[in-house]
């Protein structure tokens, strides 16, 4: 089986540290949900969230090409997917804010001031 960002994986949980829990998946490739993936919120001890030999449905949120290590969440089992097929979203726009690009001035308000800069440079630098 080959796995891909954002399959959804049945895993058993092989280890728990501080950081993180170790999972392997279909028997076949390990993996890691990192304590901020695991659920929101503050996570005091993930050994109150999880069990060794427990299974477990969690996402792969990513896989790096070189080392093959997978990264997982549990975290996004409790999202709403529903939002995202919602069609009627509201559309926000954006603020437009006043800017002088238009004038076009360039460079020439700093190259009015630069001997005055450089002579107080001089003055305070020496």
């Amino acid at each position: 089986m080959s796995l891909h960002t954002g399959d959804k994986v049945t895993a058993k949980i092989t280890g728990i540290q501080s950081y993180g829990v170790f999972v392997d998946i279909n028997g076949e490739d390990r993996g890691l949900i990192h304590i901020s993936e695991c659920k929101d919120g503050f996570i005091n001890d993930l050994h109150n969230l999880f069990k060794l030999g427990q299974t477990i449905t969690a996402y792969i949120i990513d896989i790096d090409e070189f080392s093959g290590k997978i990264s997982l969440s549990t975290r996004v089992n409790g999202v709403d997917k529903s939002v995202l097929d919602n069609r009627d979203r509201v559309v926000f726009h954006h603020p437009r804010y006043w800017t002088n690009y238009r004038l076009n001035h360039g460079f020439s308000p700093i190259r009015a001031r630069q001997e005055e800069w450089l002579k107080e440079a001089i003055e305070n630098f020496g």
